[in-house]
C-alpha cells in the first residue's frame, strides 16, 4: 500500500502537458476523407528537439489530447539456427554432407569452415527425404578466404527462398570433412525495414592512411546502420571500418554532471568482383551496423576506414541512417491535428491505444509538416519546492546553525565554574 501511495504521489506530482509549454509544432497533413488507423514518418528533427526516447511527444485534435503510438519498422528476423552435418565424408575427390533443415522457409546459409586463403565451390540440391531419388539444384556457389590478398572471406550461400528439410551440399575444392563445423541457417525477415537518412556527405580526409569521415549528430537521434557508396571504378577491396562517437561539445568546468563515455563499434566492407583459378566471385557489402548511443547533446561520429598499405578507398558519399518510425493513431474525418514537442518536464504518455495497438495492412499515411516554434510557447514555471530550487541556501542554513550551537556550547563551557579542591 505505501508503494502504491507513493507511486501515485509521483504520478500526481508529474506536470500535465499545455499545449502554451511546448517549444515545437508540426502540423500534419492528413489524406482526404481519412478516418480509422494513420500512420506517418518521423523524421530525424522530431528526434533532434523532442527528450530522450520521446517522452515528451504529444499529439492533439485542435486542444484535445489524442493517443497515440510509435512503431518501429523493425524487421523481424528469427534467431540464426545452427545445424549439424550429417554423413560428413569424402566422395568423388569433394567434401559432402547432408544438412537436415528446420521447418519452414530459409534463404541465406553460412557454412562454418576452418582454414584461411582458399578458394571453393558448394553446389547445393535440396529433397524432402534425406535419401530421395531426385534432388532439385538450387545452385553453385563461391565461397573464399582472400586474406592473403586482403580481399576478406565470405562462406554465405545466398540461396533462392526454399524450404526444403534435406540439403545436400558438395564442396570442390581445398576443404577438407574436418574442416566443416557446421552451418548457420538464415530466415527471411517477415517485413522489410525501411530507412531513413538521418545524415550524408561526399567529404572525408587522409590521417595516416586512413579515411575519415565526421559527423555531428542531434541530441537523442537514432542512428541504426552506415551505409558506404564506392565510386563505380573503385578496384577489388576488403577494409576494415571503426566507428567512433563521443560528446560534440566540452561541458563547461563549473557543470558538475558527467560526460559519458565514448563509445566504440567495428565493421567490414568489401567488394570483390572477379574470377579466381575459374571461380567467379561477385560479393558485395557496404553496410555497418551502428553502436547504440543515446547523448544528451550533439555526438560527433568518427568513422575511420583503415587502407591498410593500399590506395585509399574512393567513396561517393557516406550516409547514416535509421530505421523507419511512425506514429499512429486513430483518425476522425475533418479533424485537424498537430504534433509538438520539446517540454523535458514531461514523462512519457500511457496510453491505453499503446496497449491494444496493432498495425493494419493498409493505414492511412499522413505527412509532417515542417517544424516551426509554437507561437504560444510560455516557459514552464518551476513548481518545485523553494529547498529544491536554492539548495545551497539549505547547507548555508545548516552551516549556520552548527556554528550557532557551537558558540553557545563554546559559551556555556567557558562561563562554567571550576571544580572545588
Amino acid at each position: 500500500m505505501k508503494l502504491l501511495a507513493a507511486a501515485a504521489l509521483v504520478f500526481l506530482a508529474a506536470p500535465a502537458p499545455e499545449i502554451r509549454y511546448f517549444q515545437f509544432e508540426r502540423p500534419i497533413a492528413m489524406p482526404a476523407q481519412a478516418s480509422g488507423q494513420t500512420c506517418m514518418v518521423l523524421d530525424p528533427w522530431v528526434f533532434a528537439h523532442a527528450s530522450a526516447g520521446l517522452a515528451d511527444l504529444r499529439l492533439y485534435q485542435r486542444a484535445t489530447e489524442t493517443p497515440f503510438v510509435v512503431h518501429d519498422e523493425v524487421a523481424i528476423l528469427p534467431a540464426d539456427q545452427k545445424i549439424s552435418p550429417l554423413n560428413l565424408g569424402k566422395s568423388g575427390g569433394q567434401t559432402v554432407f547432408d544438412a537436415e533443415m528446420p521447418a519452414g522457409t530459409y534463404t541465406d546459409i553460412q557454412l562454418e569452415v576452418s582454414g584461411h586463403d582458399f578458394l571453393a565451390t558448394v553446389t547445393v540440391t535440396g529433397s524432402q527425404a534425406q535419401n530421395a531419388g531426385s534432388r532439385t539444384k538450387l545452385g553453385s556457389f563461391t565461397i573464399f578466404d582472400l586474406s592473403r590478398q586482403r580481399l576478406g572471406r565470405s562462406t554465405v550461400l545466398h540461396l533462392p527462398e526454399s524450404d526444403f528439410r534435406y540439403l545436400h551440399l558438395q564442396i570442390a575444392g581445398p576443404i577438407a570433412p574436418e574442416n566443416v563445423t557446421g552451418l548457420l541457417v538464415t530466415r527471411p525477415p517477415k517485413s522489410q525495414p525501411k530507412y531513413v537518412q538521418v545524415a550524408e556527405t561526399a567529404q572525408s580526409a587522409l590521417k595516416d592512411r586512413n579515411t575519415v569521415i565526421e559527423f555531428e549528430v542531434p541530441a537523442h537521434t537514432p542512428v541504426d546502420r552506415i551505409v558506404f557508396v564506392p565510386r563505380q571504378d573503385s578496384p577489388n577491396f576488403s577494409r576494415d571500418v571503426e566507428i567512433s562517437i563521443a560528446e560534440a561539445q566540452k561541458r563547461p568546468a563549473n557543470d558538475g554532471s558527467e560526460s559519458p563515455s565514448p563509445v566504440t563499434g567495428w565493421g567490414n566492407i568489401l567488394r570483390v568482383h572477379s574470377v579466381v583459378d575459374g571461380h567467379r566471385i561477385d560479393e558485395e557489402r557496404f553496410t555497418v551496423s551502428a553502436p547504440e548511443v543515446d547523448f544528451d547533446g550533439p555526438a560527433k561520429w568518427t568513422i575511420t576506414v583503415d587502407n591498410h598499405d593500399d590506395a585509399p578507398l574512393q567513396l561517393k558519399s557516406i550516409r547514416l541512417e535509421m530505421l523507419e518510425r511512425n506514429l499512429c493513431f486513430d483518425a476522425k474525418v475533418g479533424d485537424i491535428y498537430t504534433l509538438f514537442y520539446g517540454d523535458p518536464t514531461l514523462a512519457a504518455p500511457v496510453y491505453d491505444y499503446a496497449a491494444i495497438f496493432a498495425l493494419e495492412q493498409n493505414p492511412n499515411v499522413a505527412q509532417l509538416g515542417a517544424e516551426t516554434a509554437n507561437p504560444n510557447y510560455q516557459h514552464r514555471p518551476d513548481e518545485r519546492p523553494f529547498t529544491e530550487k536554492h539548495p545551497m541556501l539549505l547547507w548555508v542554513a545548516l552551516v549556520l546553525v552548527i556554528a550557532l550551537l557551537g558558540a553557545v556550547a563554546f559559551r556555556s563551557v567557558k562561563g562554567a565554574p571550576g571544580k572545588q579542591s
